[in-house]
């Protein structure tokens, strides 16, 4: 493709040194929309694959595929929000998981990682369709020795962590609480007051409530949640809101065109009736 792209800027450079002459001693019409597009076709593709080009040598070398990428960001983002909470964070079934930086365990240096991907040191054979293949099980790969031998990759992460198998007695009727000898509508009345006394816990439970950043609901001294962690629309900076997942580059689901609002925050403190006429009202609107 770049030898294309030569001779392609060389004719197209003629046409140029050429393009006061009269229109009959030059190409057709037809013949300089070929050349054009052949020159944005040609030089777009050879971008793209200059990119994948340089970001596998650049694979090759740190010896890290896409994926293992992605872990090793993970585990970064994981340390960051350890680094705030005292070195824990919670997983599944109330436990605490100790997260501690670890050092990617397959970058054993420049050359050897691409000895090792390249399957030999002899670097003629690189370029030789037809040489052997090294016979490996693909399953054991050469370490670095920076952790401690049984040290697992990747890290722990307590977002992807399974809950716990609990089995139930077969006796035990899980809809059905201990108290039964209330009436229906005892019941009923407990339940309201229940809700009830849950909404008034709440200031301003009609409507969405943002939380505060997640360094902000702990205490600087001892990182103790503090009592009150959502936002006080009165306060301007605190409008901010909780923050939302971001990558290495800093964007947001909010730069992807995703309303952070409706992932993070809904509204299942709202009671159904006032959902329901929120509903009938904003049809009324519409009519």
């Amino acid at each position: 493709m770049g030898f294309l792209e030569y001779f392609l800027f060389v004719r197209a450079g003629v046409v140029w040194e050429n393009r006061n002459l009269p229109s009959y001693l030059g190409p057709s019409p037809s013949q300089l929309v070929h050349l054009l597009i052949l020159i944005i076709v040609n030089t777009l593709t050879i971008f793209l694959v200059s990119i994948t080009f340089f970001r596998t040598i650049w694979g090759l070398g740190a010896n890290v595929t896409t994926i293992e990428s992605w872990e090793i960001e993970r585990h970064e983002q994981l340390l960051r929000r350890a680094r705030a909470l005292g070195g824990y964070l919670d997983g599944p079934d109330g436990i605490r998981v100790k997260i501690a930086k670890q050092e990617f365990p397959y970058d054993i240096g420049i050359w050897s990682n691409i000895v090792q991907g390249m399957g030999t040191a002899n670097f003629l054979a690189w370029f030789w369709p037809f040489s052997a293949t090294p016979k490996t099980s693909g399953l054991v790969f050469e370490t670095n020795g920076f952790e401690d031998p049984g040290t697992t990759w990747p890290p722990p992460d307590p977002d992807r962590m399974p809950r716990l198998d609990r089995s139930l007695d077969s006796s035990h009727n899980a809809f059905v609480h201990d108290h039964g000898t209330l009436s229906p509508y005892e019941e009923m009345e407990a339940f309201k007051q229940r809700q009830q006394a849950d909404f008034e816990r709440r200031p301003g439970y009609y409507g969405v409530q943002r939380r505060k950043p997640f360094h902000d609901r702990f205490e600087k001294d001892n990182l103790v949640p503090i009592k009150n962690d959502y936002v006080n629309p009165a306060d301007d900076d605190s409008l901010s809101g909780e923050e939302g997942w971001q990558d290495s580059g800093g964007n947001r689901l909010k730069d992807y065109g995703v309303d952070e609002d409706v992932e993070f925050y809904d509204e299942d403190n709202v009671p159904i009736s006032e959902l329901l006429t929120r509903r009938r009202e904003g049809r009324e609107l519409q009519t």
